[in-house]
């Protein structure tokens, strides 16, 4: 399916400048009047079946036809003369809550998009945006909360994290939410968005947690803190920490193990048939690197170790969708150099019928990361220059894009680094407000929405489009968006 013969919920808005938007709101605006019982709807047919039995789907798959396994490919729809549809996006600046900057990282099928956002206490809350209205989630006691990861459920239920009011007993930093929002000294914990209302999610004998994921069937996936000391733990961090899923019943939970021979597991994503991918490594402090010395993917609770790029850290899934394609980031040989991490990864694909693939980048790309898919295989992900910056990458028939030349001349907005992309083709993730030929100091979340194209248009807006973002909005992105985990970035040599 092309594109731009999607339904949008976003079409029809004001195509240049913000959309209209109304005053923040904490009314609910869930579709569920009660618990979710499970799946609602689904690109794929007969979801509920393939959630009991992933591995028959896993069989089944082996006979699509080559134009389907090129969807999975990435080789993605063309048009009806054949050729691949040059893509075009229309974005929209979905406003902060109250306060000045906002990023999104997920984008669900119903056309709302959650991430973060500043308020007017200057703190940073959970956010969710649907067109015309901004949401601020709450928090769970303390000052600070947020979406950091993609979400795409369709009922209306979201996860994330938030700061709690209760100070960390062992003094650990913040567990793996500081490296994401300010936890001041408190315990962080897994949170569930249901009718309006958060709640947390429950732990795993220690004392903090981080949820990153909600399929359509209310189970919810991500990593809390066990009571064990884990000697391969790097201080402040102290306690292991394991995989969880949650749901779908209240207070429901069970531990995803790491791989044998590891002593940590975080899961990261999860889909419509209960496939679940994530990490397995060392405890470390509790953030990316020799946590995810494996990539892992979760089969009816059992970690099977997904193939990597070669690193020896860095090794993260961000995202599976309902076929089973997976993508994320991974290290490359030679990121230990003197025996520390040097982080090298690339974005990846992975799939049961082709293995696992690097993601094709621009020239002068150092690092780069996918960090959403769809069903129909078109991915986003953020990519690093060595002069410095960020792009943000569409991968689509064969072809990368930086999205920012999909964009009209005159778009109101510059694109700066990705969140995720739903089945309408919709994406969302960072930008800036331009005025004249440069970004200005705020970071705004967006949802851009496909539109028209023709390849004559493209060269276009390629050569039209030059817009300075300053060092100062760089700094800031990092502090909001996840490349604020990463080294900067160093020229290759």
């Amino acid at each position: 399916m092309a594109c731009d013969q999607r339904v949008s919920p976003w079409d029809g808005m004001t195509r240049h400048g913000s959309w209209p938007r109304l005053a923040a709101s904490h009314a609910p605006v869930s579709d569920l009047d009660s618990s979710v019982r499970g799946p609602k709807t689904s690109v794929l047919p007969k979801v509920a079946a393939l959630e009991s039995n992933a591995t028959k789907r896993r069989s089944a798959l082996v006979t699509l036809t080559p134009a389907m396994a090129l969807v999975l490919g990435v080789l993605g729809a063309q048009s009806a003369a054949g050729q691949p549809r040059e893509p075009a996006y229309i974005a929209y600046d979905t406003q902060p809550v109250t306060g000045t900057n906002a990023g999104a990282n997920g984008i669900s099928n119903l056309g709302w998009a959650s991430g973060t956002s500043t308020v007017g206490s200057g703190d940073t809350h959970a956010a969710l945006w649907s067109p015309g209205n901004v949401i601020d989630l709450g928090t769970l006691g303390g000052a600070s909360s947020g979406v950091e990861w993609p979400v795409k459920n369709n009922h209306g239920l979201i996860v994330g994290i938030s700061e709690s009011d209760m100070t960390d007993p062992l003094g650990e930093g913040g567990f793996s939410c500081g490296a994401f929002l300010d936890m001041h000294g408190h315990t962080c914990l897994p949170f569930l968005w249901q009718n309006g209302a958060l709640s947390a999610l429950p732990l795993l004998g220690g004392n903090n947690g981080f949820a990153t994921g909600i399929n359509n069937a209310g189970r919810a996936v991500g990593w809390a803190e066990t009571a064990f000391h884990d000697p391969t733990c790097i201080a402040p961090q102290v306690l292991q920490f394991e995989a969880i899923e949650w749901g779908p019943a209240a207070g429901e939970k069970r531990v995803l193990p790491p791989l044998p021979g590891d002593s940590t597991s975080a899961a990261t994503a999860i889909n419509d048939a209960g496939e679940v991918v994530g990490i397995s490594g060392d405890c470390g402090v509790a953030v990316g690197r020799f946590s995810a010395r494996h990539a892992v993917l979760w089969l009816n609770g059992h970690p099977v170790r997904l193939p990597t790029l070669g690193g020896q850290g860095w090794n993260t899934p961000m995202a599976i969708n309902a076929v089973g394609t997976v993508v994320g980031f991974s290290d490359t040989p030679g990121d230990v150099v003197n025996g520390k991490l040097a982080p090298n990864f690339q974005a990846f694909i992975w799939n049961h019928l082709t293995g696992i693939r690097q993601l094709p980048r621009f020239s002068d790309d150092v690092l780069s990361e996918a960090t959403g898919i769809n069903d129909f295989g078109q991915v986003v992900g953020t990519s690093f220059p060595a002069a410095g910056g960020s792009r943000m990458l569409l991968w689509q028939n064969g072809t990368v894009y930086d999205v920012n030349e999909l964009l009209p001349a005159d778009s109101p907005l510059m694109i700066l680094a990705s969140g995720d992309i739903n089945d309408h083709g919709e994406i969302t993730g960072f930008a800036c407000v331009v005025s004249g030929n440069a970004c200005g100091n705020e970071v705004h979340a967006f949802v851009a929405i496909p539109a028209p194209s023709s390849g004559q248009d493209a060269q276009r807006r390629t050569a039209e489009r030059h817009v300075l973002v300053p060092q100062q909005l760089q700094e800031r992105l990092r502090q909001l968006h996840r490349s604020a985990l990463m080294p900067a970035v160093q020229p290759p040599p």
